[in-house]
C-alpha cells in the first residue's frame, strides 16, 4: 500500500465494512501514483512518443491480467475493474 492509501483509510474515505466502493474513492486513494505516472508520460510525449505508447501498453497489459485474475476468482465486473486499476497503480509505485 502507498502512504496515500493509508491516509485515505485514516480519513474514513473508505467504508468500515463490506460495501459498494465508488470509482472516485479508488482514484482518490491512488492520487499520488496517477500524478507521478501522468508526469512521466507527459515528459516522454515531448521527448519520444514511442516510449509513452510502450508505457501505456504495459499499464494496459497489467490491468487486463489483474482483471482476468480477479474475474477467474469469481469477483463481479465492477470489483475486477476497480481492483485491477488500484492494483496496477499501487504496484507501479512499489519501488519508489
Amino acid at each position: 500500500m502507498t502512504r496515500n492509501h493509508i491516509d485515505v483509510w485514516h480519513h474514513k474515505a473508505l467504508p468500515s465494512g463490506p460495501g459498494r466502493v465508488r470509482l472516485r474513492t479508488v482514484l482518490r486513494g491512488s492520487l499520488v501514483p496517477i500524478l507521478v505516472w501522468t508526469g512521466v508520460a507527459a515528459a516522454y510525449v515531448l521527448h519520444d512518443p514511442v516510449v509513452t505508447a510502450v508505457l501505456g501498453g504495459v499499464f494496459a497489459v497489467a490491468f487486463l491480467v489483474g482483471f482476468g485474475l480477479r474475474r477467474r476468482a469469481g469477483h463481479s465486473v465492477r470489483c475486477c475493474a476497480y481492483g485491477a486499476l488500484g492494483g496496477v497503480l499501487d504496484k507501479s509505485m512499489a519501488g519508489l
